[in-house]
């Protein structure tokens, strides 16, 4: 017991230290997690088939979700951050399946003031990244799945706004055992980027690309008596540099067929959280999840799901 808390200790702050350096870096509201469950769980689903965002974590795992499924996400962040999701998805009979998605993240009320230090007026930023999903069975136990995304970053520039625009690509691999252990690979934000052009804010403005890290993940999950159990690991590069490593975990436990208590650690956060399923219209066709997370220096969050299939 000693050795797995000591174990334990050095993952959480392992990667307490990796979020704070990636952080810096470009695209950041895409490495922050999505749907509640997810988040509870330390984001560790590389192997799961999350019916609330089933794209964002591994596009491949689209091809398991036998109905049509919408999730709505809102996180309620700290120092005036926000972030939303919304997500359509829908099998292609016989073999494939699409979906499509917006994440939209921001910064309100910063506090503009003028040269002499006067203030001005509040000023505001925002990301968006509008996703396009595609998933293949290649096998009856091997899918792959492939995300397209269209970004736009906004940031507030003396009387203007300074606008920067491009495109990225996320790329899985699922494998579905009898055994019920679930594997997953997944490459994230390959050649993701904004491109900014100046010319119009600054004198000698020029074009500039601000290139996002690329992301390589592998995943599992399985059960362990009654407790589910998922877990991914990986490197993060920019460019050819290895900008750091990921190691992330979680542990859900099911209730009376209904309820759900959920823990788990990831990004740089520790995460805690409750999930229910009921039936809205038709049989166990909605789910409602929360979760509760501490983000070390940017303090709590609050994320919470709605998520249903129809």
């Amino acid at each position: 017991m000693k050795k797995i808390t000591i174990s334990l200790a050095l993952i959480l702050f392992t990667n307490f230290c990796f979020a704070q350096k990636l952080g810096s870096y470009a695209g950041g509201f895409l490495r922050m997690g999505t749907s509640a469950r997810a988040v509870a769980m330390g984001s560790s689903f590389t192997a799961e088939i999350d019916k609330s965002f089933a794209a964002y974590y591994n596009p491949a795992t689209l091809i398991h979700l036998k109905k049509s499924h919408a999730g709505f996400s809102n996180h309620f962040l700290m120092l005036d951050r926000q972030l939303m999701t919304v997500n359509v998805s829908m099998p292609l009979p016989p073999s494939a399946a699409i979906g499509v998605s917006w994440i939209g993240a921001g910064v309100d009320n910063i506090d503009g003031r003028s040269m002499s230090g006067e203030h001005t007026k509040n000023l505001s930023t925002s990301e968006n990244a509008y996703m396009l999903s595609f998933a293949q069975a290649m096998l009856p136990w091997l899918s792959v799945g492939l995300n397209v995304k269209v970004l736009r970053h906004q940031l507030p520039v003396n009387t203007m706004d300074l606008t920067g625009k491009g495109v990225g690509m996320d790329f899985g691999i699922f494998i579905k055992t009898k055994s019920g252990a679930n594997y997953g690979i997944m490459v994230q934000d390959l050649n993701s980027r904004y491109q900014w052009k100046t010319d119009k804010i600054f004198e000698r403005g020029k074009v500039y690309i601000e290139q996002f890290p690329t992301l390589y993940r592998l995943g599992s999950t399985f059960n362990y008596s009654n407790t589910y159990i998922t877990a991914d690991a990986g490197v993060v590069m920019s460019g050819s540099d290895l900008v750091g490593y990921s190691a992330r975990f979680g542990v859900e436990y099911q209730y009376l067929e209904h309820y759900y208590l959920r823990g788990g650690f990831g990004n740089g956060r520790v995460g805690i959280g409750l999930g229910l399923d009921w039936s809205l219209f038709e049989e166990m066709d909605s789910r409602l999840d929360y979760a509760f997370t501490l983000e070390g220096a940017a303090g709590i969050s609050h994320v919470f799901t709605y998520a249903f299939s129809f």
